[in-house]
């Protein structure tokens, strides 16, 4: 198999075109095993949320040019979906969109003792993340350095009715 990072980069510049001619945006592509079967999956995006019927048509729109270029040489399941409402945040496009908005993050190694985080994302500039924590505290942490940076969903609402209004 081709590196992970490369069967993932030459997946999206693939997809990302299709999904612009469907009105979507590419949020994120991974390439996973989980056991022994392998999974693509893509997460598409559009202003007003993701259809059903708007997965579907990734899906379909994918087959032939997935088979034609053959980016994966193992047996594979493709699984399109929108990222949901607890997104991870991953290209820096992402948390410059959700800068104020509530987040859940983790951390690879402790940070004063403590490796899960949640506040608001104040700043993100070159890579350094700053989320002003619940207890007032701001934290400065490496995107390099983070498991995951996520929404909180629990929080999300009141974030997106302000983003809104």
């Amino acid at each position: 198999m081709a590196g992970k990072g490369n069967v993932v980069s030459r997946v999206q510049a693939l997809c990302a075109p299709i999904a612009a001619d469907l009105g979507l945006s590419l949020w994120d592509v991974r390439f996973v095993k989980e056991g022994t079967q392998h999974y693509l999956r893509v997460f598409i995006d559009k202003d007003g949320g993701v259809s059903m019927d708007d997965c579907v048509a990734m899906s379909r729109a994918l087959q032939e040019p997935l088979d034609q270029e053959d980016p994966i040489k193992e047996a594979y399941t493709l699984e399109v979906s929108s990222p949901g409402i607890e997104r991870e945040l991953v290209q820096d496009s992402h948390f410059l969109q959700y800068i104020g908005a509530p987040v859940l993050v983790r951390t690879i190694r402790p940070v004063d003792g403590a490796r899960d985080f949640s506040g608001t994302l104040e700043q993100y500039n070159n890579g350094e993340i700053t989320v002003r924590l619940t207890s007032g505290k701001a934290l400065c942490v490496q995107k390099k350095d983070t498991a995951f940076v996520k929404l909180d969903d629990f929080n999300i609402a009141d974030f997106e009715q302000d983003f809104q209004g």
